[in-house]
């Protein structure tokens, strides 16, 4: 009809859904003051049904994020998607003004409606779990704009370059990786924690789950060799200090051995300097007692 784009449902899976969701929630701040962002990944049909109840669909817009544009649970939710859009538009219905993908398979995603200008394409090497450095990336693009989404990625390249070019002793991703292969086969850790005290990056844990597990969850090497030793940890978390009132008292004085990252934000939003202050006083003071050891544990409901 014309008529300007309200809401932009994603649908995808793992890295499809995982890296941008975790990235728009983060970046909420930028967002574009006028769109809203939906991210349907789970097949059980009440995840989309409650995202479609909401939605006009002369008003939105479907990305289709998947690889292959073979992934079952993707395709049933886009199919789903679809159908919905043609009965609700009735005879006025469009699919290819408001269906986009990105996807390594053009032809398919042009067989399910989609038209071949809207096809974002990627390279068939790029990982699911990277993958949000590419077009899967359209929702971050989106959100806060194409200017943002190049600052996002230059920020990512200067990783790259630092992991590129730093000597070992200084290069943070093979320091994070020698203490991760310390902890769990040195120290006798199985799993890795991580906390981050800011509600922007209460997906992160899910994220960097995905990231490391689907990595390292191997038991040979390259070369197909068995391996007789732990590739890596059980990642999971949750944001503090929701955390504290939950699974910290088990850490403070169970018997697991769990290493914990702790991330926060150091600079506050403006208007809730006090609650920024209890934040990071509860971050600081956790990691204290984790250091140092403390008899009271931590605060229960």
């Amino acid at each position: 009809s014309g008529q300007r784009i309200k809401d932009v449902v994603n649908i995808g899976i793992g890295g499809s859904d995982l890296g941008p969701n975790m990235a728009c929630r983060a970046l909420l701040k930028y967002r574009h003051p006028e769109l809203n962002f939906h991210f349907v990944s789970n097949v059980d049909g009440t995840h989309i049904q409650k995202v479609l109840s909401r939605l006009d669909p002369a008003t939105t817009l479907f990305i289709v994020s998947t690889k292959t544009f073979s992934t079952q649970e993707t395709l049933l939710n886009a199919k789903t998607a679809r159908r919905w859009f043609l009965e609700q538009a009735g005879e006025d219905a469009d699919v290819g003004a408001h269906f986009v993908a990105a996807s390594t398979n053009r032809q398919a995603a042009m067989e399910f409606g989609i038209r071949e200008e809207n096809v974002f394409e990627f390279w068939a090497w790029v990982g699911g779990r990277y993958s949000m450095w590419s077009s899967i990336g359209l929702p971050i693009a989106l959100a806060i704009g194409f200017d943002g989404f190049m600052e996002m990625l230059e920020g990512a390249y200067a990783m790259d370059q630092h992991f590129l070019t730093a000597p070992n002793a200084a290069n943070m991703p093979v320091l994070m990786a020698l203490i991760g292969i310390w902890y769990i086969n040195f120290q006798g850790a199985e799993t890795q924690a991580i906390v981050p005290y800011d509600q922007a990056l209460h997906q992160l844990p899910a994220f960097l789950q995905q990231l490391d597990m689907e990595s390292n969850g191997k038991s040979v090497d390259i070369f197909g060799r068995p391996v007789d030793y732990k590739t890596g940890p059980i990642v999971w978390g949750q944001t503090g200090s929701n955390g504290q009132h939950a699974f910290f008292q088990l850490l403070h004085q169970g018997t697991r051995y769990v290493p914990i990252d702790f991330i926060a934000s150091l600079k506050p939003e403006p208007g809730v300097e006090d609650h920024h202050f209890a934040l990071l006083t509860n971050m600081l003071a956790q990691a204290n007692a984790f250091m140092e050891g403390s008899q009271g544990g931590s605060d229960l409901d």
